[in-house]
């Protein structure tokens, strides 16, 4: 890092050079008699606009740059024309060249060398990697000329514009082209009028004439038109029109009689009677409004033809067709289809109903036809559902060979079950299982054994499509909102790892969202969670930092040789005793000495992260998502949660006070374990902002608070909250951001209360490869709980000078199915140094914070 430091000056000279000398060479593709495409101008009324739509329409644009360099077209310029071309000239520029190198290889490989990669391979991927100079096309600027009118005519409604181009030199070898637009007067909407042949189309239009999107008076605007046809054929279509098509929508616009220019048009909305096609001739027809006479379930088939039926069932207004006898529960199958028996066709309902149906995940994606009823009359429709049944059971192992700063060779292996329609009502039952056992040689091992670590667990989750509770939900949850329940219980065990923890967790939670599916629901009824440490001897194993700030105090202060080693060094059991001679006053550590409260930090931290858990909680959580798909860059995020624990247990728990001596607070227990109590609020906001040329811009703000009360006096470690790492403020690792001003003594730092607030602007280096530049901001505190200590608490206004800055650079590369990120952090502003000294002190390459992710952090 050093050597780095003392050449960053060096390198950024050097970069300087590059970049000034390839604006000097990035014509050296461009013909002589050709110029390269520098700068598109637009000017529209002697004014020049940017406007990314606007120039999205031009058929050429400059080379892509980052910051005003144009990286891909240099990348672009290295790779030779012709490098196989070149090697065989430099091969035979000399007569004994050849022959000598064929001696040393072969005539074989002597030709082989002309498609390795040095040779060709390197300026092939120089070429597809690069971009191609953009070069002057006076046909291409024409284009981009005829283009710009006929969009600020129909889409801006400016009849008479008037768009020119011209060509001018801004340099060797280089050139730009001016728009010239001249708009004129928009022309506006005055009479607005229909036609629609269908007497019954004619009534449907009425109930939805005010909320056109034509109005009197707006500027004439194309896509308007578009959207009005649209939303008009959604309506006839949800409405019964079976036959109808958005083509059967148009639109007559005319300028008004007038001998002087008004500037106004009318608009006559068309809607010809139906086309039907009756042997060799065309003939309309009124369009028929189309009721549902019946409703038609497959449960064995994807096509009409394939479908082998042997039995049948019939339940409320839906016909059931299996091959066999039937395996599923009629209810379980109609609660997924909204189509209903006596409605008018809706293509709304087709897709409710195929979207229901997935949900369930015991059909592959349905067919859903409609045939018109020969018998029933002319009107009317039929509704058949074909359904294809996914494998009742499925398998899923796997394994994997592990190394971390835990085991030195890990083996990890596990597997998952999953019976679909257990009850014959739709409902997945998954059952999973993994373990590992690894090889550790910092743990004791006196058996000599390889395999010295272990741990194992497993789950077994039961889904509902519904809601599955005492009471009747349907008036309040509706069908319509997807209600889903799981029921769920795991375990896991540790042997040699950590504390050795014993946990065992379980849960009823029940899932709904809106229609549109933009709001997302989840309640919690009951979540318990139960955690068991077995091996609290082995905690300062675990917390070095603790044990070795400790081992630093009691150098100094300890006068007990039983809390030493051979070495002068605290033992486990030692440093224990330690903490407690200091706090009960048997040494000379005064109670104001900041080693006093350094050890009495150490010791509350101790207590509480050997401390058993058992937390029974009940929670609520709405999310709503505006994104539309995977391609939108222009949406927002908004999750809201509301935790409480302890309330049920404090019913029913008992008073008995703990007898071990580890606590002497009386708080109530359950099966000798104090349980928590506690209530927690937090609020998430994440926004993306699309700028355009793959460009875009994310914000994420979140805050969370856990209050203990009742039986709790702190918030269970699994319930708390940290700072730092990759996907929080990148600045610091993970865990070592905070509580306030503290300055993270603990190896593992966390507190009851969190503000966070992170900006990252995105962008794109070249291909998949995309860069960032990013600001976090943050801390954690501790309020309302145990801690007293005003550099861990969170005190009011002044606290916001704890808020810690970091800032960095970061690479993401796009993989398709998911995103490999780095980042490269700083710390801007660090609340652990004394005021003067927090800004840019850690800036330096030495101190970079590595952070590898996987996609986007927000």
């Amino acid at each position: 890092m050093i050597i780095l430091r003392n050449f960053l000056p060096k390198i950024a000279i050097l970069f300087l050079f590059v970049a000034l000398y390839s604006s000097c060479t990035s014509t050296k593709k461009v013909p002589e008699d050709k110029q390269l495409l520098t700068k598109n101008i637009i000017s529209v009324n002697d004014t020049i606009i940017k406007n990314e739509k606007i120039e999205s329409l031009l058929y050429q644009k400059k080379n892509s740059s980052i910051l005003g360099f144009p990286l891909r077209l240099n990348l672009y310029n290295l790779a030779k024309e012709n490098a196989d071309s070149s090697y065989y000239a430099w091969l035979n520029r000399k007569p004994n060249r050849r022959k000598n190198l064929a001696k040393l290889l072969s005539e074989k490989q002597v030709d082989r060398l002309s498609q390795s990669f040095f040779v060709s391979g390197l300026s092939s991927f120089l070429k597809r990697t690069g971009e191609p100079p953009v070069i002057i096309d006076a046909k291409k600027a024409d284009k981009s000329t005829s283009k710009l009118k006929s969009y600020y005519t129909y889409y801006k409604g400016f009849f008479d514009v008037e768009v020119k181009n011209k060509i001018d030199s801004t340099g060797h070898k280089k050139g730009k082209v001016t728009y010239t637009i001249n708009t004129g007067r928009a022309y506006t909407l005055d009479t607005l009028s229909r036609e629609i042949e269908t007497p019954k189309l004619d009534s449907l239009y009425t109930t939805i004439e005010k909320r056109s999107l034509l109005k009197k008076g707006d500027v004439f605007n194309l896509e308007n038109f578009d959207n009005e046809r649209a939303r008009i054929t959604n309506y006839f279509r949800n409405n019964g029109v079976y036959h109808f098509q958005v083509n059967n929508v148009g639109y007559d616009i005319y300028d008004t009689l007038n001998p002087h220019k008004t500037y106004k048009l009318n608009a006559i909305t068309r809607i010809e009677n139906r086309s039907v096609k009756k042997g060799d001739t065309i003939v309309k027809e009124p369009f028929k409004i189309f009721k549902i006479s019946q409703v038609n379930i497959f449960t064995n088939g994807s096509k009409r033809n394939n479908i082998t039926v042997n039995d049948s069932v019939n339940f409320r207004d839906y016909t059931i067709y299996s091959n066999g006898k039937l395996n599923y529960k009629p209810k379980a199958l109609t609660d997924a289809v909204f189509i209903n028996k006596g409605d008018l066709f809706s293509d709304d309902k087709r897709k409710l109903t195929s979207t229901a149906i997935n949900n369930l995940k015991v059909f592959n994606f349905p067919t859903i036809e409609y045939v018109e009823d020969t018998i029933n009359g002319k009107e009317n429709l039929i509704a058949n559902v074909y359904l294809v049944p996914r494998k009742k059971y499925s398998w899923s192992p796997y394994i994997d060979f592990t190394h971390s700063n835990i085991q030195d060779f890990g083996i990890t292996g596990g597997m998952g079950f999953t019976f679909r329609n257990l009850f014959r009502g739709a409902e997945i039952l998954e059952i999973s299982g993994k373990g590992n056992i690894g090889s550790s040689q910092d743990l004791a091992n006196p058996n000599n054994t390889f395999f010295n670590i272990s741990e194992y667990g497993g789950t077994v989750k039961l889904s509902f499509p519904r809601i599955f509770f005492p009471l009747k939900t349907t008036s309040i949850i509706k069908k319509e909102m997807f209600p889903s329940t799981q029921i769920n219980v795991g375990f896991a065990i540790q042997n040699n790892i950590g504390l050795d923890k014993q946990s065992l967790s379980g849960g009823i939670n029940y899932n709904w969202s809106t229609t549109n599916n933009r709001n997302h629901y989840k309640f919690e009824l009951i979540g318990i969670n139960y955690v068991r440490n077995l091996n609290v001897a082995n905690y300062f194993n675990v917390y070095q930092n603790s044990y070795s700030r400790l081992n630093f105090i009691a150098d100094t202060y300890n006068t007990n040789p039983d809390n030493v080693n051979a070495n002068g060094d605290l033992t486990q059991t030692g440093a224990i005793s330690f903490m407690e001679e200091v706090l009960n006053n048997q040494t000379s550590l005064n109670p104001n000495n900041e080693e006093y409260k350094s050890v009495s930090s150490i010791y509350e931290r101790y207590l509480r992260l050997i401390e058993d858990n058992l937390i029974v909680s009940s929670s609520f959580t709405f999310n709503r998502s505006t994104k539309f798909g995977l391609t939108d860059r222009n949406y927002y995020n908004f999750r809201a949660k509301l935790e409480s624990a302890g309330n049920l247990l404090s019913l029913i728990g008992g008073t008995v006070k703990k007898e071990d001596g580890t606590s002497a607070s009386g708080n109530k227990t359950l099966f000798g374990i104090e349980y928590a109590q506690y209530i927690k609020g937090e609020v998430e906001y994440v926004k993306h902002w699309n700028l355009g040329k793959k460009n875009s811009f994310a914000m994420r703000t979140f805050g969370g608070i856990a209050i203990p009360y009742g039986n709790g006096s702190s918030i269970p470690f699994s319930r708390s909250y940290f700072a730092g790492g990759s996907n929080d403020n990148r600045g610091w690792q993970a865990y070592s951001l905070g509580p306030g001003k503290s300055g993270s003594l603990f190896d593992f730092n966390e507190a009851n209360m969190k503000l966070g607030l992170s900006t990252e602007f995105r962008y794109n280096i070249l291909g998949q490869l995309n860069g960032a530049l990013f600001t976090d901001i943050g801390n954690i505190w501790n309020i309302f709980d145990n801690v007293k200590d005003t550099n861990y608490t969170f005190n009011g206004l002044e606290s916001f000078k704890d808020l810690a800055v970091g800032s960095g650079i970061g690479f993401r590369y796009d993989f398709n199915y998911f995103i490999f990120r780095l980042d490269f952090g700083y710390k801007m502003y660090n609340p652990a140094k004394i005021e003067g000294e927090r800004w840019f002190k850690d800036v330096s390459l030495a101190k970079t914070v590595l952070n590898f992710g996987i996609n986007y952090p927000f």
